[in-house]
C-alpha cells in the first residue's frame, strides 16, 4: 500500500484491507493510524492467548458490509421491522450451516457472545435462587459460570466442583468426577454445566450426562473454547449427551466474535429462542450473523479438519517442550488447544501478571490466569495460559512450537533481563515474518 500519511507498512494485508485503509487514511487518519498499529502488532507478535484467533479475510470483511445497517428484532419470518427478507435468508443460512456442522437439530445464531448465550440459557430454564453446578472458578471456569461479580452468580446459587488436586494421582488436574457426583446428589442442581476457559483435557460428556440424569438435572456444555476442535473432529462432540450446547464463534472456530446455542430438543429450542429474544437481547447483530454463516461454511471444509488436528498437535509439542524445560503444567500436559502453567513451581514470588508483562515486551502474547487452589487475586494470579489456535492459523507447525517454547523459556528464566527480552523480540519478529497473517 502506498500512502504519504501512514507510518506503518501494511503491504502484508490482503488487497481488500489495503483498499479500505487507503480510504480511511483520507477520511480519518487518526483512526487509521490506530488500526494500522494494531495490524502491525498482530503481524509481528506471537498470539498465544488460547481464546483468540485470526479470522480469515472472508469472515472479517463480511462483518464490515451493509448488513450492519438493519434492525431485525425477532426471528426469520417473524420480524418486528419491514425490509428483512435478505436478513431472514442469511440467518436461515447460518442456522442450517450450524446444525450441519455440529450435527444437531436446532440452532440459535443470535447471541452476541458466549456470555450472552449462557445468560439466555439461565434465563430460559432457571428462576432466581435456583442451583446450578460448574467447576471451581479458579480451576478453569468462566465469569458466567457463577462468579459473584457477574449476574448469574448474583441471582442464582452456583455450586462448584473441583479438579483432582493430588499430584500423586495419575488424574491430577482432571475433573474430579467423584466430587461432581457427590455434590450433585447433595445439592440437586437444575443445571450441571461442563465446559471451561482453562481446562487442557478432553471433556467426558457421557459421565456428566450420567450424573445429570441421576439427579434429574439438565446438562449444559459450554464448548466456547473447543468448538472448532469439535467441528473439526479433534475433540469428541457434546452430542448426543448434552441437552444444550453453548459456544462462542471465534476462538478455535475462527469466526466472528459472537455466540451460538444448539440443541436436539424442539421444546428446549423454543425456550432458548425466547431466552435470547426478547429475554436477554434486543436486535440481533446481522453483520455478525452473516459472518457466522461464512465461518460455518469454512469450518465444514476438509482443510479445517486438518487445521483442528494441527492445533492439538501443536499444543502437545509446545506443552511437552515447556515441561522438558522445567515448567510445571496443570495436569502435566494437554489434549486440546491450551495449557496452563503454574508459576509457583518455578518461582514462588513470580506472578502471572509480571510474567505476562515480560513476555509481551518480547512479543509473546499470553494471559495471566488463575490455577487450581489459587492463592492470588485474578488481577495477579499464579499462572499463565497458552494456546495454539492463532499460531496454527498462520501456518506454524511442530518445529515452530519447539522454537516458541524455547523463546518462552528464555524470557521466564531471564526474569526481566532487558537484554534477553530485546534479543527474543528480534527472534519473534523473524519468526513472524516467515508466517504472515492469513490472506
Amino acid at each position: 500500500m502506498t500512502t504519504t500519511t501512514s507510518t506503518t507498512d501494511l503491504t502484508f494485508l490482503d488487497p481488500v484491507s489495503q483498499s479500505f485503509m487507503e480510504r480511511l487514511w483520507a477520511q480519518d487518519p487518526e483512526a487509521a493510524q490506530i488500526l494500522a498499529d494494531e495490524a502491525e502488532r498482530q503481524a509481528t507478535t506471537l498470539e498465544l492467548i488460547a481464546s483468540e484467533n485470526h479470522a480469515t479475510p472472508a469472515v472479517m470483511h463480511t462483518m464490515g458490509t451493509w448488513m450492519t445497517d438493519k434492525y431485525a428484532e425477532g426471528y426469520p419470518a417473524k420480524r418486528y421491522y419491514s425490509g428483512c427478507v435478505n436478513y431472514d435468508r442469511i440467518e436461515e443460512l447460518a442456522v442450517e450451516r450450524a446444525k450441519k456442522l455440529f450435527g444437531c437439530e436446532y440452532a440459535n445464531v443470535q447471541p452476541h457472545s458466549g456470555a450472552n448465550a449462557n445468560l439466555a440459557v439461565y434465563f430460559a430454564f432457571l428462576e432466581p435462587g435456583d442451583t446450578f453446578m460448574s467447576v471451581v472458578l479458579s480451576d478453569g471456569g468462566h465469569l458466567t459460570h457463577g462468579s459473584p461479580v457477574a449476574l448469574p452468580g448474583k441471582w442464582l446459587k452456583p455450586v462448584h466442583y473441583p479438579l483432582v488436586y493430588d499430584e500423586s494421582r495419575k488424574d491430577y488436574g482432571y475433573i474430579d468426577f467423584d466430587a461432581v457426583a457427590a455434590l450433585a446428589k447433595e445439592h440437586k442442581p437444575k443445571i450441571i454445566l461442563c465446559g471451561y476457559s482453562a481446562y487442557p483435557r478432553i471433556i467426558d460428556f457421557a459421565k456428566f450426562r450420567a450424573i445429570a440424569d441421576g439427579v434429574g438435572a439438565m446438562m449444559v456444555a459450554d464448548i466456547a473454547h473447543i468448538a472448532g476442535l469439535v467441528a473439526g473432529g479433534a475433540h469428541p462432540s457434546p452430542f448426543p449427551h448434552a441437552h444444550i450446547v453453548t459456544t462462542t464463534t471465534h476462538k478455535t472456530l475462527r469466526g466472528p466474535r459472537g455466540g451460538l446455542i444448539l440443541t436436539n430438543d424442539e421444546e428446549l429450542a423454543k425456550a432458548i429462542n425466547k431466552g435470547v429474544f426478547p429475554g436477554t437481547q434486543g436486535g440481533p447483530l446481522m453483520h455478525a450473523i452473516s459472518a457466522k454463516a461464512v465461518a460455518f461454511a469454512e469450518a465444514a471444509k476438509p482443510e479445517f479438519k486438518e487445521y483442528a488436528r494441527q492445533v492439538v498437535a501443536n499444543a502437545k509439542v509446545l506443552a511437552g517442550d515447556l515441561m522438558k524445560a522445567g515448567h510445571h503444567l496443570v495436569s502435566r500436559g494437554t489434549d486440546n488447544h491450551l495449557m496452563l502453567m503454574d508459576l509457583r513451581k518455578f518461582d514462588a514470588d513470580l506472578t502471572g501478571k509480571q510474567a505476562a508483562i515480560w513476555l509481551e515486551a518480547a512479543g509473546i502474547i499470553c494471559n495471566k490466569n488463575t490455577v487450581a487452589q489459587e492463592e492470588r487475586s485474578p488481577f495477579q494470579t499464579s499462572g499463565l495460559r497458552f494456546g495454539t489456535p492463532a499460531l496454527t492459523t498462520r501456518g506454524m507447525k511442530e518445529d515452530q512450537m519447539r522454537q516458541v517454547a524455547g523463546l518462552i523459556d528464555r524470557v521466564l528464566k531471564a526474569k526481566g533481563d532487558e537484554t534477553v527480552i530485546r534479543q527474543v523480540r528480534r527472534d519473534v519478529r523473524t519468526l513472524c515474518g516467515k508466517f504472515p497473517l492469513p490472506q
